[in-house]
């Protein structure tokens, strides 16, 4: 009797260890968040490495980042935007600029978006996609999941719908920003012009005001805050695989992110995976997005309360403005390339 006593609690204790370890084996940053605010700029790149930035280094500086991590093969920016929201690769999920504006898509769709993961997991969450290309909130985020899904055309008035948002009270589980007037200044100006180097930083500017209106309602405490960019920018604009236009800026912000640069491996479409791992949401089977290593780890760090934004450099004519009659003839040309060129690499890729 006394052996079947002592075998019982040793089975008792090896199953108590065994419970200990396996919650201890929880990997860092799982499930440690209650919000995931994704900041995206269309056509950003690496150009924070190149121009002032005072609210991306006030908010990024001393967490986690690497202004070129990779793009999908083909930088057009439902490719890359589709597989930021998907966590699969380009050739997968299908999208593109002409089929985003066709179709929507419900959740019997494929290659369902981290809203989708979202509210499977959490029901009642509040999700909510801002866009100025509205293609997005179109054709890539599902109709059938009670996403809020609020489209503007600049992005001060984004940035200004998201403050007036928050200050109704709203509090959003997983809230995805689309600002486009970079890329806009790319295709208007051209990707080498002053306008493009302006247009950064007035990028910088709203993102900063951005992440102010959530820290100024007390979310910044526990949430996750990501900023990235589907594509860069050369000469002719983007499409190709230059250096400039495969790097993607891909940064990241939260109490148990790491000081450290992301590694030469890291993907803008991990954002995918990052986000649902900070909300505690299993990653999905067909996922190729991933959370980096260096990530996260288990010490807790203090966010800023809010940051100091910068001036955003509005000393350039205003980007929305008509280019002269020769930029227009020049972007003829370069969106003939654009196509073209975006054609041939999809089409290679297929073979």
């Amino acid at each position: 009797m006394k052996k079947v006593i002592t075998i019982f609690l040793c089975l008792v204790l090896v199953l108590s260890c065994g419970s200990v370890a396996f919650a201890a084996e929880k990997a860092p940053g799982f499930g440690d968040y209650d919000h995931v605010f994704i900041i995206g700029v269309d056509g950003l790149g690496a150009t924070f490495s190149q121009v002032e930035s005072p609210s991306f280094d006030a908010i990024f500086g001393a967490f986690a980042y690497r202004y070129d991590a990779q793009t999908e093969k083909v930088t057009v920016s439902a490719q890359n935007w589709g597989s930021i929201l998907t966590g699969v690769d380009y050739k997968t999920h299908g999208f593109t600029n002409s089929n985003l504006k066709i179709r929507e898509r419900d959740s019997s769709s494929k290659n369902h978006s981290i809203f989708y993961y979202t509210r499977q997991a959490m029901p009642d969450a509040e999700l909510v996609s801002f866009n100025n290309w509205d293609a997005i909130n179109h054709g890539i985020i599902e109709t059938d999941l009670g996403v809020k899904k609020i489209n503007c055309d600049t992005d001060p008035k984004v940035a200004e719908a998201i403050e007036s948002y928050l200050d109704e009270g709203n509090v959003p589980k997983l809230m995805f920003v689309q600002l486009d007037s970079v890329d806009h200044a790319a295709h208007t100006h051209g990707g080498l012009s002053d306008e493009y180097l302006t247009a950064p930083r007035r990028a910088d500017t709203l993102v900063g005001s951005i992440y102010n209106a959530i820290a100024s309602h007390g979310l910044m405490k526990n949430s996750l805050f990501i900023l990235v960019a589907d594509h860069g920018e050369a000469w002719h604009g983007h499409g190709g695989r230059t250096r400039e236009e495969s790097s993607a800026v891909l940064a990241v912000a939260g109490k148990t992110v790491n000081q450290v640069q992301l590694g030469i491996d890291a993907h803008n479409r991990d954002v995918s995976a990052i986000a649902l791992h900070a909300l505690g949401i299993k990653q999905p089977s067909q996922f190729i997005s991933k959370v980096p290593a260096e990530l996260f780890g288990k010490t807790k760090r203090t966010v800023p309360k809010t940051v100091t934004i910068g001036t955003g450099d509005f000393t350039t004519a205003d980007l929305d403005d008509d280019p002269p009659f020769g930029r227009k003839i020049t972007n003829a040309f370069e969106l003939a390339f654009h196509t073209v060129a975006s054609f041939l690499l999809t089409w290679m890729d297929q073979i």
